[in-house]
């Protein structure tokens, strides 16, 4: 699943002859946030700025069952989902180095949250229900937003999962309808410094 964010390209760069130096600690960087909220989008671009691996796990998921996500909604319902994510999760968290997007609901089975707390730097991308929903709209592939009024589902789970974003996060910061680049900016500020608990 692709959250998408205005950008110039598909493959946009940093520009302005920005120089990122790699962070002062090797835990992981983990995204979070809902569907739109540029968790892919702005994730690849922040790791290549920090010389870091991207992962996604709604990629790492396909890539292990061999189907998209979608389809596995379909065959095993949202908990059969979760438990491949959190088990994903589980293993992709492990790794030092990189960036991770999570999925808009990896947040909500609570192993998933102490896992995320602590093994690395959690920054929540947040953005209005607008926002998101603008984003997302074309997209087919959001299983949650298949109803009558996704406008009205998307608002719906916003409301369910923000309380738990803002308690998993150590950095909230807000998209709004910014380019990703200078998303991309402001972050690798934050996360420089930003003091990782020993």
């Amino acid at each position: 699943m692709n959250d998408s964010l205005p950008i110039e390209s598909a493959e946009p760069r940093l520009e302005d002859g920005l120089q990122a130096d790699l962070l002062p600690y090797s835990q992981p960087v983990f995204l979070v946030g809902m569907m739109g909220a540029g968790k892919t989008t702005i994730g690849r671009q922040l790791a290549r700025a920090l010389n870091r691996e991207f992962l996604d796990l709604d990629h790492e998921l396909e890539a292990r069952c061999g189907v998209r996500v979608s389809l596995i909604f379909d065959i095993e319902g949202e908990e059969g989902f979760r438990k491949r994510e959190s088990a994903a999760l589980e293993e992709c968290s492990q790794r030092r180095h990189i960036v991770l997007a999570t999925g808009g609901g990896a947040v909500l089975a609570p192993e998933n949250q102490r896992c995320l707390n602590e093994r690395g730097v959690v920054v929540y991308l947040r953005a209005t229900a607008e926002e998101l929903f603008r984003r997302v709209s074309r997209d087919r592939n959001r299983p949650l937003l298949q109803t009558a009024d996704p406008q009205a589902s998307l608002r719906t789970l916003l409301a369910q999962r923000e309380p738990i974003y803002e308690s998993v996060a150590d950095l909230t910061f807000e998209t709004g309808n910014m380019p990703a680049t200078q998303v991309v900016r402001s972050l690798l500020s934050m996360l420089q410094h930003y003091e990782v608990q020993s």
